[in-house]
């Protein structure tokens, strides 16, 4: 069987609230780790979120 291609990640808080979004990346185009800024409700502002695995 052929490896799927999407594979989903954990975007964790920086701001250490223990907030984090799910999401999807493709695996074979975006072989770095992703970081982005999203809204952390716990903190009340923007912070940037980074790529973890889902346990």
């Amino acid at each position: 069987m052929a490896k799927a291609t999407t594979v989903k990640v954990k975007l964790v808080s920086s701001a250490d609230t223990g907030f984090y979004y799910v999401t999807r990346k493709n695996s074979r185009t975006m072989t770095d780790k992703l970081v982005k800024k999203k809204y952390d409700p716990v903190a009340k502002k923007h912070v940037e979120f980074r790529e973890s695995k889902i346990k």
